[in-house]
């Protein structure tokens, strides 16, 4: 989705970004003088080329992290799982930020489910952290076990 709206904002490049708002507008039937649609209209309004190609190349950076994220969680990498828990972690002050301005069901839900995952890469950390000390403990038992049974030998 995130390459699909980087892809639109290239294909908005040398065009009239607010005429384009209000044909969108108005093939959804609404109101331009309503609340959203105006804050729609003034946005558009403002973009230029310039932040058209930054927007763009912002959403092909965000893909190719979150692209790399999930190749890292695919092949189970330790690095993909510090970054989808890093990645997870910075929403949560924004989430709760917006619970305390605008209590909802949905805001709830959504800070729950974040932390959900949050705990489970850090679960899924540790567990990693935990089965690599434990094999290193083994293999240096068993490089001491070998030893000392090469030396009596």
């Amino acid at each position: 989705l995130v390459l699909l709206a980087g892809t639109g904002a290239l294909a908005l490049l040398h065009h009239d970004v607010a005429d384009v708002a209000n044909q969108l507008i108005a093939h959804a039937h609404l109101n331009p003088a309503s609340h959203y649609p105006q804050i729609f209209l003034d946005a558009a309004a403002h973009v230029d080329d310039a932040r058209l190609r930054l927007l763009a190349c912002g959403a092909a950076v965000y893909a190719g992290v979150r692209l790399a994220e999930a190749w890292g969680l695919y092949f189970d990498k330790a690095w993909a799982e510090w970054l989808a828990a890093a990645s997870g972690v910075i929403y949560v002050p924004f989430e709760l930020h917006g619970l305390v301005h605008t209590p909802s069901l949905h805001g709830a839900l959504l800070l729950e489910l974040n932390l959900a995952v949050v705990a489970y890469m850090v679960a899924m950390l540790r567990r990693r952290n935990r089965d690599t000390a434990k094999a290193s403990a083994d293999a240096s038992a068993g490089a001491n076990a070998n030893t000392s049974t090469s030396t009596r030998g």
